[in-house]
Parts: C-alpha cells; structure tokens; sequence
C-alpha cells in the first residue's frame, strides 16, 4: 500500500459522494484526496484534521487555500521551518525544511467534520505515511480531531494523553508530542487561539528540536 490514496479513492462512500458533487460544481479545482507537503526526512511532522473546501481541496496542498493556512505558514517562516512567500492559491515558491503536514483525513468531509468511521477508515494512510518518516521528533496536533488520531495510530491510551493547548508528551521512544488549537479563522477570531499563542507552541518546538 502506497501512503496516499488513489484520486479516486472509494473507501467512504459519503466522502466518495461529496467529492464528486464538488467536482461537479468546481470542475477546475483538485477535488481529490490531498497529498503531505514535504519532505519524508522531516524532523516535525504536523498533523491536521482535514482539507477545507476552498482551501486544500481547491489547491492540492494542505493549508492552502483558506485562513488557516496564512497563521501556520507565518509561523512556519518566521521559525525557520520554511522559506519563499505563501500564496494561498499555491502559486509560489514555498518550501519546507525539516517539516512535513499531513492530515489525517485526506477528503473533503461535509461541514468539515468527518465521521468516526471515515477517520478510522482513513487511519491507514496516516499510519503508513508516518512509519516512511524515521525522522520524527516531534509530532504537532493540530485540534482533538487530529491529536486523538494520532494516539489512536500510535496505539497510545487517550487518557494518558489529554488534548489540550501547548500540552507535550514524551513516548518511549523519545519522540515528542505536541498540541495545539486548531489554526482556524473561527479559533483565531474567538481569540482561543491568538498569534502569540500559535508563536509559543513553535518556540518551543524549535527548543526541543535544539534549533537556534
């Protein structure tokens, strides 16, 4: 099994069905299952919840395309884990170093919100991406969604890893996890996430990676 799903991926039917009333309606958008960006050798592998619809499911790449995007990539710039300009159509220069994001589901889910079933079933994807990447040390959760299935791959208790912002974790392997709010419009609006906030969670990750 590859670590992405094929274009046409069939495993949901409920996400098999809203991704062709997209491709009706958006025939020139990517409307398909969205691909990591990176590189495999990341040492900081970002997990997401899902594409947004005008965001990576219009563009290709994830966090491209909508708000959340701008936050992560300015963050991701002024901390050295990626150079060149964002453009939120994907039309630009940007390149990761050292990082790699991925989702944890890889369609367009209704409302954003993918069901249980569609999680789990989208899991293997996630798992196999992340057994390519040996480099790991430090896992970023964006949101429950994605902080949840990350422990649930890693055959981690949920108890013993409570989701809540700037908490961190060490596995027995050394690696590292880390969590966040989500970096969507509607946190950062509410002020449940604030730049300074988002801007901590990468301080500190770049301490833990030992990066100046």
């Amino acid at each position: 099994m590859t670590i992405n799903p094929p274009q046409d991926c069939p495993l949901c039917p409920r996400l098999v069905a809203f991704r062709q009333l997209q491709q009706d309606k958006f025939p020139d958008w990517y409307n398909a299952p969205v691909h990591g960006f990176g590189a495999l050798d990341a040492k900081v592998a970002v997990v997401g919840l899902a594409p947004g619809l005008r965001g990576a499911n219009r563009t290709g790449r994830p966090f491209t395309g909508d708000y959340a995007g701008h936050l992560l990539f300015q963050m991701m710039l002024a901390h050295g884990w990626a150079t060149g300009t964002f453009d939120p159509d994907g039309n630009d220069d940007l390149v990761l170093h050292g990082a790699r994001i991925i989702n944890a589901v890889r369609c367009l889910p209704p409302q954003n919100k993918p069901l249980p079933i569609e999680i789990t079933t989208c899991r293997q994807f996630l798992e196999k991406e992340l057994e390519g990447m040996a480099s790991i040390k430090v896992f970023l959760t964006l949101g429950q969604i994605a902080h949840v299935t990350l422990l649930d791959m890693l055959g981690l208790r949920r108890r013993d890893y409570g989701f809540c912002h700037g908490g961190e974790w060490q596995l027995d392997d050394g690696r590292m996890i880390v969590s966040s709010y989500h970096c969507s419009r509607y946190n950062t609006q509410t002020r449940r996430l604030t730049e300074d906030m988002f801007n901590d969670i990468f301080t500190r990750i770049n301490q833990i990676i030992d990066r100046p």
